[in-house]
């Protein structure tokens, strides 16, 4: 998807090894929180990143403060919502959508019992507020501190704690009324 790479008239000799290491680390993670904020549409949601990452290129590494990847988490979520504005709609996700969105690696040794699992808990997060939905994903799937998901978000950051608080409790619930 990315494949424009710097030249060294661009950015230092530095600085080209500091946006591949970002695009190869944080691309994957990015695509999947895109395309989930913009409904399932995956083609748009890598149009949104690599919109991102065009942006990232005219950023000094300096200018990030050591936060390159809140920063591109909040770029790509600003720009994601500027696409759901101007196309002037807002979907939710359709029954088993969010399990089709897969990363790009495989993860092996998954046994039958977790995937049934994981594919509760997934069902049940789509039936969360759409603010809930993003936070626990931030959250859990990206490993964001509650902190970090404020700036994103622009919640505060004590919004972020009652929302993912919330969440997991009304997840706590729902699961345990679906076991045996």
């Amino acid at each position: 998807m990315f494949n424009s790479t710097p030249n060294s008239r661009d950015l230092p000799h530095e600085d080209s090894g500091f946006l591949e290491t970002l695009v190869a680390a944080h691309q994957a993670p990015l695509v999947r929180y895109a395309t989930r904020l913009l409904g399932g549409d995956a083609d748009r949601a890598r149009d949104v990143v690599q919109d991102t990452f065009v942006k990232l290129m005219g950023q000094p590494p300096a200018a990030l403060n050591g936060h390159a990847v809140e920063w591109l988490f909040t770029v790509c979520r600003h720009r994601a919502l500027d696409v759901l504005r101007k196309e002037g709609r807002m979907k939710r996700f359709e029954e088993g959508q969010a399990e089709r969105v897969a990363a790009a690696e495989p993860r092996p040794g998954r046994t039958l019992e977790q995937a049934e699992t994981q594919a509760a808990v997934l069902q049940l997060i789509d039936r969360l507020p759409p603010n809930q939905q993003e936070v626990v994903r931030l959250k859990f799937q990206n490993g964001f501190s509650y902190k970090e998901i404020s700036r994103i978000t622009e919640h505060s950051v004590s919004n972020v704690g009652f929302l993912i608080h919330t969440a997991v409790a009304r997840l706590r619930t729902e699961f345990a009324a679906q076991r045996p």
